[in-house]
Parts: C-alpha cells; sequence; structure tokens
C-alpha cells in the first residue's frame, strides 16, 4: 500500500482519475444495491410462486425505457394457456 502513494507523490497527475474513478465505482455500487433493494420486478422466491410471469401487470412496461407500446394479447397464447389449467 505505501508503494502505491509513493507513486501518487512521483505522479501528481494521476490523483484526479483515481479520485474519479473511485467516485464513479461508488456511485454504480450504491446505485445496484438501491435498484436490488427496492424494485419488485426480479422474483427469487420461486418456492411460493412456481409460476411468477403469470402475476406480471401488462399495462406495467418491464422495460427500462418503452416507446410507444402497445400491449395486446396474443390469441394462440391465451388458448394454450387456458388448456394447461
Amino acid at each position: 500500500m505505501s508503494t502505491f502513494f509513493t507513486m501518487l507523490r512521483k505522479r501528481k497527475e494521476l490523483i484526479p482519475l483515481i479520485a474519479l474513478m473511485t467516485t464513479a465505482a461508488t456511485f454504480c455500487t450504491s446505485a445496484g444495491l438501491y435498484f436490488l433493494a427496492t424494485k419488485s420486478d426480479v422474483i427469487i422466491d420461486k418456492k411460493h410462486n412456481p409460476t411468477p410471469w403469470e402475476n406480471i401487470d401488462p399495462t406495467k412496461p418491464q422495460k427500462f425505457m418503452t416507446v410507444s407500446q402497445k400491449w395486446q394479447p396474443v390469441d394462440e397464447l391465451q388458448m394454450v394457456k387456458g388448456y394447461s389449467k
């Protein structure tokens, strides 16, 4: 660790780069933890809910950004879904 600080003393132009990269890594990690803790689109518990794809609200967009998405049920899929129940 002391060799790292001696390198920084010799090359002071690396200090802003290291500060910027540390800040970016901190923000990326905190954003990842925030989305992991607050977003409920990902279902981890398969024991109590073996078919989580049937409980998704079709009116709610499931993407990060949705442009002009209009959801309509697929007739063949609804027919197959009716047979399997």
